[in-house]
C-alpha cells in the first residue's frame, strides 16, 4: 500500500517535469534560416508560414551561408533544392531523377542534419529555352531533341548563373553571359544564341519562346524544394508541419510567388497568402 501511494505522486511529477519540458521545446523561437536574394527568402517564408501555421513561435533569418548554419545549429530548418544540396556535399554525384538526387542527398548531409520530404510538385531546375522556329526545325519540344543537334551550338545564361555542362551526350560549349533576361531572351530571338538557360520555375521566360521539357530518363539534375533540419530539435508537430508543404507546393504556385517579388512583393506576405489558399493538413 505504502509503495502505491508513493508510485502516484512520483508519476505525476513525472509527468509534470516531462510537461514542462515539453512546453519550453514548443515555446521556444524557430529559425528558419535563407541565403542571400528574395527568392531563397520566400522558400524560408513558406516554411517559417507553416510552422506558425501548427503554433510555433518562428522567424526567418538570411545568411551568407545558411547550411553552414544549421550545421552549427544557429539555424533549425533551412529549405532549399535538392539537386544543389547534393552538389553541395558531393560535388561528383551523377544521378538525375527526382528520387535518385533525393537518396544521393540524404545519404550526403553532415550528421546532425535530417531532410523532411521533398516536394514532387515544386521544381526549379536548369531548363534551355529556344525559338519556336527552332524548336519546330528540331521536330519536339523535349529536352532530347538536343543532343541530336549538338553540333554549333551557341548557349546562353544570365552571368553567375550555375547551368549544366552536358545534356545527355551533348557536351555544351561555355555559355555566353548576359546582365540580365531582357538581353539574353532578345539575343536567343535575334539568332545570336541557338539556346538560352533559364529554369523550370522562373517567372520572366516571354511567351513566345518555347522551354524544352526534360522527360525521363532525366537529362538534368533534379532540383526539387526540400527543407533540411537539425535532427532532435523538431517535435513531431513541427516535423508534419515542414513534410506537409511537400503535399501542397507545386512549381505553378512557385512561379506566380517569384512573379510577385519580382513587382516588389514581401516574400513574407506571399507566403503567408499562399498558405492562406492552401492550407496544411487538408
Amino acid at each position: 500500500m505504502k509503495a502505491g501511494k508513493l508510485a502516484a505522486p512520483v508519476l505525476a511529477a513525472a509527468l509534470a517535469v516531462a510537461g514542462c519540458g515539453d512546453t519550453h521545446h514548443h515555446g521556444r523561437e524557430l529559425v528558419v534560416g535563407s541565403g542571400p536574394g528574395s527568392e531563397s527568402a520566400l522558400l524560408a517564408a513558406i516554411y517559417t508560414a507553416a510552422l506558425r501555421s501548427y503554433g510555433s513561435p518562428t522567424r526567418t533569418e538570411a545568411a551568407p551561408d545558411p547550411l553552414q548554419k544549421l550545421d552549427s545549429g544557429t539555424f533549425v530548418v533551412v529549405p532549399g533544392f535538392t539537386g544543389q544540396v547534393l552538389q553541395r556535399f558531393q560535388p561528383d554525384a551523377a544521378v538525375r531523377s527526382d528520387a535518385q538526387v533525393y537518396r544521393a542527398m540524404v545519404g550526403a548531409l553532415p550528421e546532425g542534419i535530417a531532410a523532411g520530404d521533398y516536394t514532387t510538385a515544386a521544381e526549379d531546375k536548369p531548363a534551355l529555352a529556344v525559338t519556336e522556329s527552332t524548336a519546330k526545325a528540331w521536330g519536339g519540344t523535349d529536352l532530347s531533341e538536343l543532343p541530336r543537334h549538338c553540333a554549333g551550338l551557341v548557349v546562353g545564361s544570365i552571368a553567375g548563373a550555375r547551368t549544366p555542362s552536358a545534356v545527355g551526350s551533348c557536351r555544351l560549349p561555355r555559355p555566353h553571359e548576359f546582365p540580365d533576361n531582357s538581353t539574353l531572351f532578345g539575343a536567343l530571338r535575334d539568332g545570336q544564341l541557338t539556346a538560352a538557360w533559364t529554369t523550370t520555375a522562373a517567372p520572366g521566360v516571354p511567351a513566345d519562346l518555347v522551354v524544352l521539357a526534360d522527360g525521363k530518363p532525366a537529362l538534368v539534375q533534379a532540383e526539387n524544394v526540400v527543407p533540411l533540419y537539425r535532427r532532435n530539435e523538431l517535435t513531431d508537430r513541427q516535423l508534419l508541419a515542414v513534410n506537409e508543404v511537400a503535399g501542397v507546393l507545386d512549381t505553378t504556385a512557385l512561379v506566380e510567388m517569384r512573379r510577385q517579388l519580382a513587382k516588389g512583393g514581401d516574400p513574407q506576405a506571399l507566403a503567408d497568402a499562399w498558405l492562406g489558399e492552401h492550407p496544411l493538413g487538408r
